[in-house]
């Protein structure tokens, strides 16, 4: 292979054989680990804001997570297989320059993310700071209304901002040690909460489990029901098209598939269960529901309390962050110009455009968590997994040539690098979205697309993603274009 092209840097080779040492259990524990987030239980708390009982939102968020594992394992396939990253399995199909668009469309999602889980931790801060410093919370306003931020709150996460900063110029190494306290911390805390429920119900998990449904008829489940579970696909949306970055260290398939299938949907089902339990509780000791587990903990009395759940809530986001935020989208951006961006400069990136994204307004409430962001983004990745999986099972038959990937003139390279087909099927998978999109964020009307229409974004992931991926395989096999399809002499 040739080191000296553009499109090669140390970060984006394959794995050697003699590094691909992850095995089941590894993967399992991965997805444990990546599972057990604050995210994952306001995802499951938000459908019970939303109106759910507790076995719908589980029902849920188990279908949603075992829709997700199927991409998953199917993009996985390639990095167990040749030891690559997904910019670089992007340019099988996008071509070797076209890979930036799709690589660039999962890379602003993991921004957005972490944006979403440093104002989680920040926002924790705030929570224990406020306590022993109540001047915080009462600070004059310094950012005008429309930004929706208070000054105390901004504060902490802007320190929390720059301590993940601080992470990324140390390298990557160093998250390792905080990767262990969240493993160990984080399931304690859960059942913590459990426990906390529990016991400040009276008469314990019956009347929280028999808190009925808030939808008086079928009709209005489903119509919060079809949006929620494309939500809980889009929730993974991100990994499931760049899994080949952690697959492509696998000892082999069986590891990385049996694995996942494992860690995945169990552990995902089982926090969210936590997340329904205490969630419904809140509803019962308060009188109103409190969807976001560090406002309940800022409630205790116990400052002592109080100071150490959000300490560790703040380190174990912190290593949520780095781990699955940040080494992904490094290796995006890294595939943008590979020989001047690393992993050091990827993470500033990313940095950056988490705090452009007003984190903040995504988490405020359930609507805009589920319908606005979780929604509106697997719209985007649903037709890149469409296009990918078509390309490399019914086109490619799972037959690449590596050496290839990294040449800017190489069979991969298309039509001035970008694949044309590629790029339309894309779009057609985006477009029929669009509608609902805007009419959700309230840029046009309610009455100005027909209701069929903008009603296809309930599904928006699963549409891009049929939508695209079968458009491909027509649009390849009509054509006919072999010539970018053959592995070279």
């Amino acid at each position: 292979m040739d080191t000296n092209t553009t499109l090669y840097s140390d970060d984006l080779a394959p794995v050697p054989s003699s590094k691909r040492t992850w095995n089941t259990w590894n993967y399992a524990a991965l997805w444990i680990s990546m599972s057990l987030c604050i995210p994952t239980y306001m995802l499951a708390s938000s459908l019970i804001e939303g109106g759910m009982n507790w076995w719908q939102a589980i029902l849920t968020i188990f279908a949603g997570n075992t829709v997700v594992l199927i991409p998953m394992l199917l993009n996985g396939h390639a990095g167990a297989k040749y030891g690559i990253p997904f910019p670089v399995f992007a340019r099988a199909s996008f071509g070797t320059k076209g890979a930036n668009i799709p690589a660039m469309l999962r890379a602003i999602v993991a921004c957005g993310w972490f944006g979403i889980q440093t104002w989680i931790g920040g926002f924790a801060l705030f929570q224990m700071l406020r306590l022993w410093i109540p001047a915080l919370a009462t600070l004059p306003p310094v950012f005008p209304a429309s930004f929706g931020l208070p000054t105390g709150p901004a504060i902490c996460f802007l320190l929390f901002w720059f301590l993940n900063m601080y992470i990324v110029y140390l390298g990557i190494d160093s998250i390792k040690k905080l990767l262990v306290f969240k493993a160990i911390f984080l399931p304690l805390a859960a059942l913590a909460l459990l426990y906390w429920a529990i016991t400040a119900v009276n008469g314990g998990l019956g009347p929280i489990l028999t808190q009925p449904s808030k939808f008086t008829t079928t009709a209005a489940f489903w119509a919060f029901f079809i949006p929620g579970l494309t939500a809980m696909v889009g929730f993974w949306a991100t990994l499931s098209l760049n899994i080949p970055d952690f697959t492509r260290y696998a000892v082999n398939q069986r590891a990385q598939i049996k694995g996942q299938a494992l860690g995945l949907p169990s552990s995902m089902t089982l926090f969210s269960f936590i997340g329904v339990v205490v969630t419904s509780a809140t509803t019962i000791v308060y009188g109103a529901t409190i969807w976001d587990p560090v406002v309940l903990a800022g409630k205790f009395d116990n400052k002592i309390l109080v100071s150490f759940a959000m300490i560790a809530v703040a380190i174990s986001t912190l290593a949520t962050n780095i781990a699955a935020n940040i080494v992904s989208p490094a290796n995006d951006f890294a595939n943008l110009s590979p020989a001047k961006i690393n992993f050091r400069t990827g993470g500033y990136i990313t940095g950056i455009i988490g705090i452009l994204i007003f984190p903040w307004k995504l988490v405020a409430d359930p609507t805009g968590y589920i319908f606005t962001w979780l929604v509106g983004y697997s719209s985007l990745l649903g037709p890149v997994g469409g296009i990918m999986i078509a390309d490399y099972y019914l086109v490619r038959k799972q037959e690449l040539e590596v050496d290839e990937l990294y040449k800017p003139t190489g069979i991969y390279s298309f039509t001035n690098g970008f694949n044309r087909y590629a790029l339309i099927t894309l779009l057609l998978g985006i477009l029929p979205n669009i509608p609902g999109f805007l009419k959700t964020i309230g840029l046009i009307s309610p009455d100005a697309v027909p209701q069929w229409l903008s009603g296809i974004y309930s599904y928006a992931w699963f549409v891009g993603f049929f939508v695209s991926g079968i458009s491909y395989y027509i649009i390849t096999i009509i054509t006919k274009e072999k010539v970018n399809y053959v592995t070279a002499d």
